[in-house]
């Protein structure tokens, strides 16, 4: 029954009665009576789910719309509001107010509980006056189309040159399809020493990294004997 069929017998009344009234609009007049007895009772709940449904758009925005009907029931209880936990889910539900669905993380690396650990040969000394002397690398996956693709990264320090390498799965050995960004332009250092490869600690060796990139542009030289990516 609409409220407002009440509402308007009520208005009305006076003029034409009670029983004409509910016999036009096809309404008992038991039904007029009972809707009378409990409206105040009914305007203060309204009221009360109001000001509880501004304070669950209080607590969605506060955590970034992460939290559903449980959490917010909960966070609710922890605020003092004693409130059922069905009629959160139902004001919720009434007014729109949806929880995000968090994805579930997907695990790229598992680290080889076995391997050494790498020291930070760089010691947050990002900087470079020679060639060749230090390296930095990372591994990353980016999703591409319906497939995943893992994009490792080296630069040189001094030059800020850049070798990409991309391949679909993340091998402790660097990826094969490799694209050499250099152009070229990268000098030849033959024979030399002390260069140092920095990454975030995911090793990967060196001699593999040298398998991967083109041999007239980047020859064998000598060093540390690992790549941490």
């Amino acid at each position: 029954m609409s409220p407002r069929r009440w509402d308007f017998i009520s208005d009305n009344r006076a003029d034409f009665g009670v029983k004409r009234l509910c016999r036009v609009l096809d309404v008992s007049r038991s039904g007029y009576y009972r809707h009378q007895a409990t409206a105040p009772a009914c305007a203060v709940r309204k009221t009360e789910e109001e000001r509880t449904v501004a304070e669950i758009r209080k607590i969605h925005a506060e955590h970034r719309g992460a939290y559903g009907a449980p959490r917010v029931h909960a966070e609710l209880r922890a605020r003092g509001r004693r409130v059922n936990r069905k009629r959160v889910t139902r004001l919720m539900r009434v007014n729109h107010i949806v929880g995000r669905h968090l994805r579930r993380k997907k695990r790229t690396t598992i680290a080889d509980k076995t391997a050494p650990p790498v020291p930070d040969l760089v010691m947050r000394d990002f900087t470079a006056t020679a060639l060749n002397s230090k390296w930095c690398g990372d591994i990353t996956y980016i999703a591409v189309g319906s497939t995943w693709m893992y994009l490792a990264t080296v630069i040189d320090i001094c030059s800020r040159r850049v070798i990409r390498l991309v391949d679909r799965r993340p091998h402790a050995h660097l990826p094969g399809h490799r694209r050499d960004r250099d152009g070229g332009r990268h000098p030849r250092r033959p024979g030399a020493r002390g260069r140092v490869s920095h990454g975030q600690g995911r090793p990967v060796r060196e001699s593999d990294l040298r398998r991967c990139l083109p041999p007239a542009r980047y020859p064998p030289q000598h060093g540390a004997d690992r790549l941490e990516l």
